[in-house]
């Protein structure tokens, strides 16, 4: 059962999604109307792209989009670092190119992959331009399955076995950006799991099979890792959170799925959840340490970790956040030809 531990912002859209009392019933019932507005628009925008109405512009770089179809809590930040780092292991020269909203992805890419660069461009052709005058051979674009005026040499579309649904609703009335069908235009779909079985999982990717059979699948598992100090002076295995009081910190797209892996280690959990980018500030930042009470251990996500460890107060105990291990579970074949794809792609851009 997911449980509801979120702060009053993030839980009441959490309930309006996913809860299954009267009220959030009736609430995406009187959004419905919204929704099939919201339909509507998405489809006609699709169309004007697939006649060629609305242009696609070739980038200077073979790109690969990592994507989703939700409104956050995929992996997308994760799988594009690791992607990333497989082109540079494989001899290319990769850039990462986002939008760069919240702030907080451009820290996170730089801390995981400190020798590749990051440009933060919301025009993403400008964004590639930029990145080939670099010295970058390949684009990396996280978060661009919708956009569609860049083309790719190929699209990676992420879906959450945690959040899968085979009725998902579209934006206002539930998380979805663009209906299941979208994912035709996908090169791969990944399943992520962070909480969910391998059992649940697979039934997430039958379904997906049977839904858009022509698109190969993968399953990718990340797990937490090891305890980091924000300020770098210290590690602490997982199993110390065994057992431990802790006040888990997060500002993400997912905070359920992160406090449910918390709590699978056997800690008590105690959430302060803020929305998905929130901006920490010194007065938030004291608060939260001012809180916890003697013995409690802070952690928090690598997201939030770039932006709140430099307002952490240096009186207050140490601030941890959750490293993060990807797996890829099934489908790596699939997801190597796609590489090496992408890699080939370099040969005929020059």
């Amino acid at each position: 059962m997911r449980q509801r531990w979120l702060m009053p912002d993030a839980r009441l859209l959490d309930q309006l999604w996913w809860g299954e009392t009267p009220a959030a019933r009736l609430g995406r019932t009187a959004l419905r109307p919204a929704e099939l507005l919201y339909r509507g628009v998405v489809a006609l925008r699709g169309a004007l792209y697939n006649a060629g109405v609305l242009p696609s512009h070739a980038p200077t770089l073979p790109a690969l989009s990592v994507g989703n179809l939700t409104v956050g809590g995929t992996g997308k930040t994760p799988v594009a670092a690791w992607l990333a780092s497989q082109f540079a292991q494989r001899g290319a020269r990769p850039a990462l190119v986002l939008r760069g909203y919240g702030g907080d992805e451009p820290l996170v890419h730089a801390r995981l992959n400190p020798q590749v660069p990051v440009v933060i461009a919301p025009d993403r052709l400008d964004g590639i331009a930029r990145a080939a005058a670099s010295g970058a051979d390949v684009a990396v674009l996280d978060d661009a399955f919708q956009h569609r005026r860049v083309q790719r040499t190929a699209d990676v579309v992420l879906v959450s076995a945690e959040r899968w649904t085979p009725r998902p609703r579209l934006l206002p009335a539930g998380p979805w950006r663009e209906p299941v069908r979208a994912l035709r235009r996908a090169a791969m779909v990944l399943v992520t799991r962070k909480t969910a079985g391998d059992a649940d999982a697979a039934v997430v990717a039958s379904d997906l099979a049977r839904l858009v059979p022509e698109v190969p699948q993968g399953v990718v598992h990340l797990a937490l890792a090891e305890l980091r100090r924000v300020d770098g002076q210290g590690t602490l295995p997982l199993h110390a959170l065994s057992g431990a009081r802790i006040l888990a910190i997060s500002a993400i797209g997912d905070p359920v799925a992160f406090l449910e892996q918390l709590r699978q280690q056997g800690g008590s959990v105690r959430p302060w959840t803020l929305s998905d980018h929130h901006p920490f500030t010194p007065s938030a930042a004291a608060r939260m340490a001012g809180a916890l009470e003697p013995g409690t251990l802070p952690v928090c996500t690598l997201k939030d970790a770039v932006k709140l460890g430099p307002l952490w107060p240096r009186a207050a105990p140490p601030l941890w956040y959750v490293s993060q291990h990807l797996t890829i579970e099934h489908g790596a074949p699939a997801l190597d030809a796609l590489i090496a794809r992408v890699l080939a792609a370099r040969h005929a851009a020059r």
